[in-house]
């Protein structure tokens, strides 16, 4: 870095970067530890000496030392060592941080004082299983209920227990609808009956009962939603409920009867067209403040009830898909996509359907199918439902000829693939270094091949996010490295 150079206009994010770059020499990583912002990234690094573990435990500050505790490299001793710290937030991380840590570490922290620790190590399936089930007797609710959510597949006599917890959030956390882990715990069928009469119990238990027409009709009226939701989504339900429940009030109800094998069409295509003509107008956000308390949460309900309608997965769908392949639903179509036994015409037509999700899908199911221009034009018309870091070509590779002609593409989704080229050219990589769009430079700034001249240029970009990732590039010269941190004072 000359001295005509621009200093980097974001300076603090140049060096945490800094801290994350896997060339970064041991001079220089020592270095780092007096610095007093950014969460003590550099003790999160893979490579530290037990001497330079050593120095950070003796500076002693917190989230540098949280950061180590955090650290998966961290040598046993260590590790050990921290589990007396006296801070409760470091010997909860080295929980987090703990994946292959022999017994004597979790059974040294399962009789912490603080909740923290051991809500950690209930969430952690790193704890060895008689130790783990030591914490069903846990004093805190919070701690057993974490349990019930965490530990899915616990052995029976433990989720017994937490079924039958005198606290209702435990039991609710462990008769729940969600949970943390898959696959989802089925409770013991002669605990089913308490569980269905239990209120916190009862849409967790809903699926796993056999309905009788009297239980269904009471639970058609319960005045949970999401026990009516359960309900509507049981396989056993009896005739007319399915008529009544495609009448809640409630969105989600009507969308699990829309999603059940034996709604008839006519029902599922007015609760389909119900839920996308009940769009709120373009400004309610804005003007949020004077709609009554009711309409407030009719909108809000409808502007949830999309977006998980789009996100339907029909397994009675995938199993047939033939006669779903051309349903107005695109929920339906996705469904079918996911079928590994479909025609080369169906997949071609799927991968040629209107609605991203399907074709995205499809192509995800079909990857041995897709030749370049596919791909391309999937990617090109990618449209996630919501705010992702996932794209199709992360799946559905597209080949470097492309890459490169990508690199001058309008659209600047499209050049940032261009870096995916490992060898791309060095005038396209000049070229992006200078794009435009700070989310085309960023993509370009960890590009292995990029000119020592660029990424000087880069570290002082205006986008914090773009001088970062240049700092990171295990390509930046040393010199320029040791320029960085005098200009911190490091």
């Amino acid at each position: 870095m000359s001295d005509a150079t621009p200093p980097p206009v974001h300076l603090g994010k140049v060096v945490e970067g800094l801290a994350e770059n896997p060339s970064l020499p041991p001079e220089l990583v020592r270095r780092l530890f007096a610095q007093s912002k950014g969460l003590g990234r550099v003790a999160k690094r893979p490579d530290l000496t037990d001497d330079m573990i050593a120095e950070i435990v003796a500076i002693d500050d917190l989230w540098l030392t949280h950061s180590l505790a955090l650290n998966r490299s961290l040598p046993y001793a260590f590790r050990m060592a921290l589990a007396e710290h006296p801070n409760p937030l470091i010997r909860a991380a080295v929980v987090v941080g703990a994946d292959d840590a022999p017994r004597e570490l979790f059974e040294r922290l399962l009789g912490d004082a603080d909740p923290l620790v051991r809500e950690q190590l209930a969430e952690s399936d790193c704890v060895p299983a008689d130790l783990r089930a030591r914490l069903a007797a846990d004093p805190e609710p919070k701690i057993r209920a974490a349990l019930a959510q965490w530990w899915t597949q616990a052995p029976e006599p433990v989720r017994r227990l937490l079924l039958s917890d005198d606290d209702a959030t435990v039991r609710a956390a462990a008769c729940s609808t969600y949970y943390r882990r898959l696959p989802h715990p089925v409770p013991p069928a002669d605990l089913l009956p308490a569980l269905l009469a239990d209120p916190v119990t009862r849409a967790g238990a809903v699926r796993h009962c056999r309905l009788d027409a009297d239980t269904a009709y009471r639970l058609a009226h319960d005045p949970d939603e999401e026990v009516r939701r359960e309900l509507a989504e049981h396989p056993d339900l009896p005739a007319p409920l399915p008529d009544i429940l495609a009448e809640d009030p409630n969105l989600w109800v009507r969308i699990g009867v829309f999603a059940r094998q034996d709604s008839p069409e006519s029902i599922r295509a007015a609760i389909h067209r119900q839920i996308l003509s009940d769009e709120p107008p373009s400004d309610w956000l804005a003007n949020h403040q004077d709609l009554d308390d009711d309409a407030l949460d009719r909108i809000l309900m409808s502007e949830m009830a999309r977006p998980e309608l789009r996100a339907l997965r029909l397994p009675w769908v995938t199993a047939d898909p033939l006669p779903y392949a051309d349903s107005p639903y695109p929920c339906f179509r996705a469904s079918a996509a996911m079928s590994d036994s479909l025609p080369a015409t169906v997949v071609a037509r799927l991968l040629d359907d209107e609605e991203s999700v399907v074709r995205t899908t499809m192509a995800l199911n079909a990857r041995d199918r897709i030749d370049p221009v596919t791909a391309e034009r999937i990617e090109r018309g990618y449209r996630p439902d919501k705010k992702s870091g996932w794209r199709p070509a992360d799946d559905v590779p597209l080949p470097v000829d492309v890459l490169r002609r990508l690199a001058a593409d309008p659209d600047p989704r499209m050049r940032q693939l261009a870096p995916r080229d490992p060898d791309l050219p060095a005038e396209l990589a000049h070229s992006l270094a200078a794009d435009p769009d700070h989310t085309v430079r960023r993509a370009v700034a960890a590009h292995p091949g990029l000119s020592a001249h660029d990424l000087t240029h880069l570290l002082a970009d205006p986008s914090e996010s773009v001088a970062s990732a240049a700092a990171r590039n295990p390509s930046l010269p040393p010199a320029h490295m040791h320029r960085l941190l005098a200009l911190a004072g490091l």
